[in-house]
């Protein structure tokens, strides 16, 4: 069901995204209205599918044996959520976009090194339903926006 975002949403969304963790009291608090509207609205927002989930951010020890790959898949339309099934339980998919053109979805791989990153690029183009990949080592990070 759609559910119509106000000021107040927003708000909270943003203190949300900033720790998703603070307490109702503190929310309370920072949007300037009661305990029991925090947790009205909080509720509304989940169950109107606005918020999906919670989850943890952590920053990852840099390394330099880190690989980064984005990875293109042309998949057979007929069996796409299954691809998209398969693709999901592979830890090293730290992303997943549906995309146009030749390939259908974009995957962005992590993985520790470049044997372990060809060892995933195999185990991706084994899901049935994939028919063709194309790969591409990420060497640097010119820019990084949060999204």
């Amino acid at each position: 069901m759609a559910r119509t975002l106000d000021n107040l949403d927003h708000r909270l969304i943003e203190l949300l995204k900033v720790n998703a963790r603070l307490p109702m009291v503190t929310l309370a608090k920072a949007l300037g209205c009661a305990r029991s509207t925090v947790q009205l609205r909080l509720q509304a927002l989940e169950d109107s599918g606005t918020i999906t989930g919670y989850t943890v951010s952590v920053k990852a020890p840099r390394k330099d044996a880190n690989i980064r790959a984005m990875v293109l898949i042309a998949s057979d339309s007929k069996v796409e959520f299954d691809v998209v099934k398969g693709l999901s339980r592979r830890h090293e998919i730290v992303k997943l976009y549906t995309i146009s053109g030749r390939y259908d979805l974009c995957a962005m791989l992590s993985t520790e090194t470049t044997e372990e990153l060809d060892a995933v690029i195999d185990k991706i183009r084994a899901i049935k339903g994939v028919v063709d990949t194309f790969s591409t080592i990420i060497l640097s990070t010119k820019l990084d926006r949060p999204e």
